[in-house]
Parts: C-alpha cells; sequence; structure tokens
C-alpha cells in the first residue's frame, strides 16, 4: 500500500476516534456554535450602515472555528498521544511517517468542513447571515478556508511539541488561542482594539483569516471602515502562506515522536 492510501486510512481512523470523544466533540464543534448563539442574542444592532454585528461577528467565528480544528485540537491530542507512547509505538511499525501526518490532516479537513457548514448553516437560519451571492467571492471563501486551515494545522503541529506532558497540553494551548481570539478582533470590532494590539495581532494568521472571511460577508464599502480601503487580499494570501511555509518548517525541526526526542 502506497503512503496516501495509508495516509486516508489513518485519516478515517482519526475520525472515527474524534468523534468518540465526546469532549473533543463538543468542544470542537459545539462551543463555537454556543458562543455564536450567545453574542448574536445578545448583541443586536448594527455597527455600520447595512452590516449587523452579527454578521460581523460571524465572519469572525468562522475563522475561529478554524484556529480551533486545526491549531488548538491538534496541539492537545498529539501530546496526549505522544504521553500514552501512541506515537512511539507508531513509528516502530512498517507505516511510512508521512501517513501519520496525511491521517491528521484529513480528520482537520474533515472536520474543519462540517463546523464550518454548522456555524454557516446557524447563521443563516436563525441570525440572518447573508451567504456569498457571487462565484469570486466563494472563491475567496475557499482559498482562505484552504490556506488558514493549512497554516493552523501547521502550527498545531509544531506547537504540540511544547506541552511536557498530555495533561498539560490544553493548559499551554487554550490560553494562546483564547488570547489570538480576542486581539484579532473576533469577539469585538476590530478597529476599536488598541493600536498596539492590533500591530501584534498582524503577525499572526487568525487577523488575517478572520479579515478573509469578512471580505466574504461583508460589503466591501466596509472595507473602508475596517482595514481602511480595500480588503488586501493580496496581502492575506502572502501572510497566510508565508505562515504555511513557516509552520511546515517548524513541524521539521521541533516535531517529537518520544517525550525524550
Amino acid at each position: 500500500m502506497n503512503t496516501l492510501r495509508l495516509g486516508l486510512l489513518r485519516g478515517g481512523l482519526e475520525i472515527k476516534q474524534f468523534l468518540r470523544s465526546r469532549e473533543s466533540v463538543v468542544f470542537t464543534l459545539l462551543f463555537p456554535l454556543i458562543l455564536l448563539g450567545i453574542f448574536g442574542a445578545v448583541f443586536g444592532g448594527e455597527i455600520a450602515p447595512g452590516v449587523s454585528f452579527t454578521q460581523y461577528f460571524a465572519a469572525g467565528m468562522i475563522a475561529a472555528g478554524l484556529l480551533s480544528t486545526g491549531f488548538q485540537s491538534l496541539a492537545i491530542q498529539i501530546p496526549m498521544e505522544r504521553e500514552k507512547g501512541i506515537l512511539k509505538r507508531l513509528r516502530g511499525t512498517p507505516m511510512p511517517r508521512t501517513a501519520y501526518f496525511i491521517g491528521k490532516v484529513v480528520m482537520v479537513l474533515a472536520i474543519g468542513a462540517v463546523e464550518t457548514v454548522l456555524l454557516l448553516g446557524t447563521a443563516a437560519l436563525f441570525f440572518d447571515l447573508d451567504l456569498p451571492s457571487t462565484a469570486a467571492r466563494w472563491l475567496t471563501f475557499g482559498w482562505v478556508t484552504l490556506l488558514g486551515i493549512t497554516a493552523c494545522t501547521l502550527c498545531g503541529i509544531a506547537f504540540s511539541s511544547l506541552a511536557r506532558t498530555g495533561r498539560s497540553g490544553p493548559a499551554v494551548v487554550t490560553p494562546v488561542a483564547i488570547v489570538l481570539q480576542f486581539i484579532s478582533g473576533v469577539f469585538f470590532v476590530y478597529t476599536e482594539l488598541p493600536p498596539w494590539m492590533r500591530d501584534i495581532a498582524a503577525v499572526f494568521p487568525l487577523k488575517w483569516m478572520t479579515q478573509g472571511m469578512r471580505s466574504v460577508f461583508l460589503p466591501d464599502s466596509f472595507a473602508s471602515q475596517e482595514v481602511g480601503g480595500a480588503w488586501q487580499h493580496g496581502t492575506i494570501a502572502l501572510v497566510l502562506g508565508g505562515w504555511v511555509v513557516a509552520g511546515l518548517v517548524l513541524c521539521l525541526l521541533t516535531f517529537r515522536w518520544t517525550e525524550r526526542d
């Protein structure tokens, strides 16, 4: 069997393991929906002519959902597998090591797609989110999603090496993910954040994923208020692509199969 087929089979196993973990399902899939429901019910009105807060917030939550699926879930799962000796046993099997990573990518893509559909459906049905009406906007949605979740996946695999034990994984990873969401304008209007906070957020991919999603769901006229002009799709692609490369390099340099590597 070739590596790709083994990776796809491994991906099916990863998805089954994910679905059997109630905590992972609730936190990864349902938690963003709960936040969307709470913020949508509490905050009403418009933040700009023709732009409701719910519409603004829903676009950011889709980006945050990709961060949760790609970065947060892997950075927590992998240390647990490392501590239990699962990675050590996998390394000792004839399965190519690349198949393990392909399996993780397949799981992230599948879960990320499900979560995105759930968020889109919930926001459209209950909070009047206007779905993209042109092929160009759907295309933008596609490449922002693909680049964003790839960058988050690679960074999550690399970040997993920071946790010394499986139990410390959530304590190490969750604060980072929450802080990134706050400074990237997921929960607040981005332009209302302090300039120094926006400067820090601009270094990381979530800010650009959020901006890309808002360019899909918000009118182009809002770009002048949000980013001072155009939506800067070229910059978004450049930054996210740079994080894909950086994440890959970090994976190659830092990933550990055992606690002592």
